[in-house]
């Protein structure tokens, strides 16, 4: 048992706002001073709980009145979001079920006052479907074991008008009220706070009222850990892009194996999108060449059913398939869109050419060969990834365009990533974790460059900080994040400090999730045209702190030192010519593979 023991992290995000995460252990019996805790109430189920009506009907738009001054949110939004009243909804790898107003038509969430909710099971994580009304609205809560002990957490709810963009679960174009309907964004938002792995979780005590803020939840899990499952491919959503329009074509995407496994299941991701699409059929298969399968394709199925509708923020797993995965292999996963589709959310650089079939062509996701596809793709749009039964867990390679590939070469899987997952499966002095990619082209560590809402041209992503929970604590079975990450913040006019204290940020909150945190050096770039003295100078002052914060005891576990294998020994503002793509900013096949090369993989397990 662990006694005393708190961990805080800080998330920067847009406005300057901050969201605050705790992690605090007391022994069997004790109460948290100031908590929730102090006070016994009979843990009930969350919709017992009710006392706030959040919803209305858009003909009756003053029918709910969810922030105390007669506005709502509107029923009609959140059905064309695919967020029906009773659905069950994964966000985050959480399952979170919005509430059947039918149930209780007079409310449809709490407004958290220390209430004691009956949750139960054991998980990674607590997750929450809340928003703040009146502004943000943060406090301390309680989880209590079955085992007598407790844990606090720190729940914040940004507020579901002025919050974060780049956070949200999911967005509506309207706000409801007594005088009518208006066209302004109202936003609610999933949360997740850790929990003490391994232990029964029996029930959850909410914050008390946070004072002139209100606290709403309309939802809570518990996150069931990944068990039984290793990630071998992953890809992050960049942004949510406009496409074709596509109408029923299928889909065939080209993915490459870290891991291998007897069992295989799919993610996909309906990130950022507003509104829901439905996936007709899936399937997966090993490449053969191009878009052709060797053998028939597997097809794939969702809760029994062989297609299924996502809804806008959500994601959706296959159900476990028999297929025998390789590790180092190319798969080809197919999709088929019944629908028209105008704009989906998108890996932007996947240095891998997939196919598409053409305009009302129909489902060939069963296709063996390739005829069907007469169309090429250089993203990845709806897949972000796919697991494999069994395995050691996963290691996630958080970063930039250098972790994503840009200026490797296409379809030769040999950016750094492929090549330490090559590593992995040829030794046996560390266990042969799955290596996912979470890199995205044009990421900032502290800033967004996509805003995290609407249609858009750009692709670099909401900022590291802000996609830590999907893409990092949210895979499968993750064990360590390395982190390599940070020229673009510099090459765009942030301080040192700025992206030092956001490093620091995320190691934090990877060890609150008992993760363990490798960060990579920034490598040169002299000659690009944004890479000026000023810039190296700030490069050279944090790769100093990251060099000086790596060890036992510091903030980061173990530090990569990139920076060290590919500059020039004779110009160490730039990188080496042998290792330079020739853009000056990205090492190329050679220098990628010197970076992989260089990783004592020890240190990626201590």
């Amino acid at each position: 048992m662990l006694v005393g023991r708190r961990w805080t992290a800080t998330a920067f995000v847009t406005g300057g706002v901050a969201l605050s995460f705790a992690w605090t252990a007391a022994p069997a019996g004790a109460a948290t001073p100031g908590s929730p805790g102090e006070v016994h109430r009979k843990p009930l189920p969350l919709e017992r709980l009710f006392d706030n009506r959040a919803v209305s009907d858009d003909a009756s738009p003053g029918g709910a009145d969810f922030d105390g001054a007669g506005n709502s949110l509107s029923a009609q939004d959140l059905r064309a979001a695919g967020w029906a009243p009773g659905r069950t909804l994964t966000i985050d790898s959480a399952r979170l079920t919005w509430p059947r107003t039918a149930d209780n038509p007079r409310a449809d969430n709490v407004r958290a006052d220390g209430q004691a909710v009956r949750l139960s099971g054991r998980g990674d994580a607590l997750s929450f479907l809340v928003a703040g009304t009146g502004g943000e609205a943060s406090g301390t809560g309680v989880v209590r074991y079955r085992d007598g002990s407790s844990s606090t957490y720190t729940l914040t709810a940004p507020d579901w008008r002025s919050g974060p963009t780049a956070t949200r679960a999911v967005a509506l174009p309207h706000v409801n009220s007594g005088a009518g309907q208006r066209v302004e964004t109202a936003r609610l938002y999933a949360v997740t706070v850790p929990v003490e792995r391994g232990r029964d979780i029996s029930s959850v005590v909410l914050p008390r009222d946070p004072g002139a803020a209100d606290l709403h939840v309309f939802a809570a899990s518990v996150r069931r850990a990944a068990e039984g499952w290793t990630g071998s491919w992953s890809a992050s959503t960049s942004g949510y892009t406009a496409v074709g329009p596509w109408t029923d074509q299928t889909l065939r995407l080209v993915v490459h194996t870290s891991a291998g496994g007897p069992r295989a299941r799919i993610r996909l991701a309906n990130t950022f999108a507003e509104a829901p699409v439905r996936i007709g059929r899936a399937s997966i298969s090993l490449q053969a060449k191009g878009a052709a399968a060797e053998g028939g394709p597997v097809p794939l199925t969702f809760g029994g059913r062989e297609g299924i509708e996502i809804a806008a923020g959500a994601q959706e797993f296959s159900d476990p398939v028999g297929f025998d995965v390789p590790a180092d292999a190319n798969l080809l996963v197919s999709i088929h869109l019944p629908d028209t589709v105008q704009a989906v959310p998108v890996h932007s650089q996947a240095t891998q050419r997939s196919y598409l079939s053409p305009p009302g062509s129909g489902d060939h996701t069963a296709d063996a060969g390739g005829e069907a596809y007469t169309g090429t793709l250089t993203t990845w749009p709806f897949l972000t990834g796919v697991d494999v039964g069994g395995g050691p867990g996963s290691v996630v390679t958080l970063g930039d365009s250098i972790t994503d590939g840009t200026k490797s070469t296409t379809d030769a899987n040999r950016r750094w990533p492929d090549v330490l997952a090559r590593r992995l499966l040829g030794q046996s002095e560390v266990p042969a974790y799955g290596v996912l990619n979470q890199g995205i082209s044009a990421n900032r560590v502290v800033t967004d460059r996509y805003p995290g809402e609407g249609v858009s041209t750009d692709t670099g992503g909401v900022s590291a900080l802000h996609r830590l929970e999907r893409d990092v604590f949210a895979q499968t079975d993750v064990r360590t994040v390395v982190v390599f990450q940070g020229i673009n913040d510099l090459r765009w006019g942030a301080s040192a400090e700025q992206l030092t204290a956001g490093l620091r940020a995320i190691a934090q909150r990877a060890h609150e999730r008992g993760l363990r945190v490798v960060v990579a050096t920034i490598a040169p770039c002299e000659g690009e045209s944004l890479c000026t003295a000023d810039v190296d100078v700030r490069r050279t002052a944090v790769n100093a702190f990251i060099r000086g914060h790596g060890g036992d005891g510091a903030d980061f576990d173990a530090v990569l030192d990139f920076d060290a294998v590919v500059r020039d020994p004779l110009r160490p503002q730039r990188i080496l010519p042998a290792y330079d793509s020739g853009d000056h900013l990205h090492p190329g096949d050679a220098g990628l593979a010197a970076m992989a090369d260089s990783i004592d993989l020890r240190r990626l397990t201590g």
